[in-house]
């Protein structure tokens, strides 16, 4: 395959291309137990009553008429196909700032719309193909800290270069469009824009140096030529969701970092760069270019990437810090909420077909006003295990239940997982827990080789439990409460709070769940986020064909649910071409801060390039959007 074609993939097709596992057909038998259970979906999916599996008991009264109170805010869109951004009757939008605006006055004029930005401003612009982003205040000055995910080499390098690195210069561009920016905005009466020059502005790449911590910092496994100690890796890469800690911090996520790395030497793959996709062709070319970046030479730097990762927004002197102890795999976000003891627990998925979700434990406790250190360093990581009976189990991954060191379950977390009897998920992406009650979600995408193959492992991925259809290209979105209303517990139930589907098309499994219309049907739930009042806010990223079994659902949308009624409704559309990713709000509420990543056509100039972009949407009467 041509270098031209592979950078056209996507990051789970690379995946496949990489490393296809052949069909398997011993799943038969379990299909068609799942099919035949019809008790199991119609329990699972019942909403607002007691014949609801997980009922609503664990809600108090003065949260349920919080709950109840938060009606939707706005009248529920159609679906659209055009390359514009739609809202609800009542609401405006703008773009607030996209790849190649400047973030300093000296790039100012830097983007051209026929040649991108040059090299030597690429790292003082705001980045491409934002994704996850969080709110900080300091005093009165509204600062985001934004993920720019990837790139496309298409649009992003010269014409000349056909979409593939001709020099170093080049691969230094790219790296510079991706990591994550800082960047402080304000509203002067027109609406939220950047401030240029602000002190806290900065931009954080594949070269900014980090250190790391947790029991894998130093080990063998992360040491390489230029860095002995194995402390002091280079850069954060492929930044998918987010998180922000209780004590004010950005955690960036690092998810597709395989696909950056390859060999300019024959070199036979190991086990765990197997089961992580690491080694042929890097996607990019950057091996070519960069010592860093060939397995030939620096088998171990893919080791020192994939984790999450702490930025302090306020503090641009700052080093970002790589947290071993959260484990290593492809990062989706990470969710940060308190047991009842005061302990730190982290909720994380590992965004990849047949792969597990994940939490973090604080040894420690925390309290607003006290230190952070070691909170996220000491502690211990699990994984989740479903059963069919609507219990689950996290599942400590320690030396004693793996049979693996510490440094060794870290790094290879999902080895680890397999190891234990985790379930297989349908692409575990973002997971948010919800702020009026003890429980979280967690945005299960799709996952096509469900039932048919095994995960790249060798793990079987059987239909049951919460990932009840075979081939499922619409995902679900899968919620647990834990026991004794505590984060911190070992244990929990859960159900689906609902199945993507099409039921214009469908009759079957494949309809959708009750709550699922055709008028707000979608597919492939990615990103989520909880408003203060309780809504839950859902951002997909799937097929926007508008044919066959997606016709009527249009483009890629950001849709509210209600949790307690399970009642869902569209209230934005992308250009098409896009996906939805990131969601924050200004400090009063009153405006939201969405990411149009990857868009189509020429969008939002009318011209030239395609632009990634972060937009602020808002009522019209002036009221709190979230």
């Amino acid at each position: 395959m041509k270098k031209q074609d592979i950078v056209r993939l996507s990051w789970d097709e690379f995946d496949e291309m990489r490393d296809p596992r052949p069909d398997a057909n011993g799943f038969d038998a379990v299909v068609e137990r799942a099919i035949s259970r019809r008790g199991f979906l119609g329990g699972a999916l019942a909403f607002g009553s007691a014949a609801a599996v997980m009922g609503t008991g664990l809600l108090s009264s003065a949260s349920s008429a919080r709950a109840q109170a938060a009606a939707f805010a706005f009248e529920p869109i159609d679906i659209a196909t055009d390359h514009e951004v739609h809202v609800p009757k009542g609401y405006q939008w703008k773009t607030l700032v996209r790849w190649g605006d400047p973030l300093f006055k000296e790039a100012e004029g830097a983007y051209s719309a026929e040649t991108g930005v040059p090299v030597a401003m690429s790292d003082k612009v705001f980045g491409e193909n934002t994704d996850g982003m969080e709110t900080f205040i300091d005093g009165d000055r509204t600062i985001l800290a934004i993920n720019s995910e990837y790139v496309n080499p298409e649009i992003n390098l010269p014409a000349a270069s056909e979409g593939v690195p001709r020099n170093a210069d080049e691969v230094q561009l790219l790296k510079n469009m991706q990591g994550v920016t800082v960047v402080e905005i304000a509203d002067r009466g027109n609406g939220y824009e950047v401030v240029l020059d602000s002190p806290y502005n900065r931009r954080i790449t594949h070269e900014t140096q980090m250190t790391m911590d947790g029991p894998a910092a130093g080990s063998d496994l992360v040491k390489t030529n230029a860095d002995a100690q194995g402390m002091s890796p280079k850069g954060t890469m492929n930044n998918c969701g987010s998180g922000k800690t209780l004590w004010g911090t950005y955690l960036t996520c690092e998810e597709n970092f395989n696909g950056y790395f390859g060999s300019t030497a024959e070199r036979e793959a190991t086990d765990g760069e197997k089961r992580y996709g690491v080694g042929g062709e890097g996607r990019y070319a950057y091996e070519k270019f960069d010592p860093r970046f060939d397995l030939s030479k620096e088998p171990n730097e893919p080791n020192r990437h994939g984790w999450v990762t702490e930025i302090d927004p306020l503090d641009p002197t700052s080093v970002p810090v790589k947290h071993t102890a959260l484990g290593r795999f492809k990062h989706e976000n990470a969710e940060m909420v308190q047991a009842a003891d005061g302990r730190i627990v982290v909720y994380m998925g590992d965004d990849e077909r047949g792969e597990f979700i994940y939490k973090y434990v604080s040894n420690g406790t925390w309290a607003e006003g006290q230190a952070s250190d070691g909170i996220l360093s000491d502690g211990t990581l699990y994984v989740a295990r479903f059963d069919d009976d609507m219990t689950g189990r996290w599942l400590p991954l320690t030396p004693e239940t793996t049979g693996m060191p510490i440094e060794e379950i870290l790094v290879f977390s999902r080895m680890a997982g397999s190891k234990v009897g985790a379930t297989t998920m349908d692409r575990p992406e973002w997971v948010a827990a919800n702020p009026l009650r003890v429980e979280a979600y967690c945005a299960l995408t799709n996952n096509k080789n469900r039932g048919v193959k095994p995960n790249a492992g060798g793990d079987e991925q059987p239909v049951g439990g919460p990932n009840p259809r075979e081939t499922n290209n619409f995902g679900q979105i899968v919620r647990w409460r834990p026991d004794g209303e505590d984060h911190g517990a070992e244990t929990f139930t859960w159900d689906l709070y609902v199945m993507a589907g099409n039921p214009t098309v469908y009759n079957n499994k494949y309809a959708g769940s009750k709550n699922i219309n055709a008028g707000n049907m979608f597919n492939s739930p990615d990103g989520m986020a909880f408003s203060s009042d309780g809504m839950l806010w859902i951002q997909t990223d799937g097929e926007d064909s508008n044919e066959g079994e997606y016709a009527g659902q249009g483009n890629n949308q950001m849709l509210v649910g209600n949790p307690e009624t399970g009642e869902i409704a569209r209230f934005l559309t992308a250009p098409n071409g896009a996906e939805v990713t990131g969601l924050t709000w200004s400090p009063d509420g009153k405006v939201a801060f969405v990411g149009i990543q990857h868009p189509g056509g020429s969008w939002p100039d009318g011209e030239g390039k395609p632009r990634s972009s972060v937009i602020a949407v808002w009522r019209e009467d002036g009221q709190a959007i979230g």
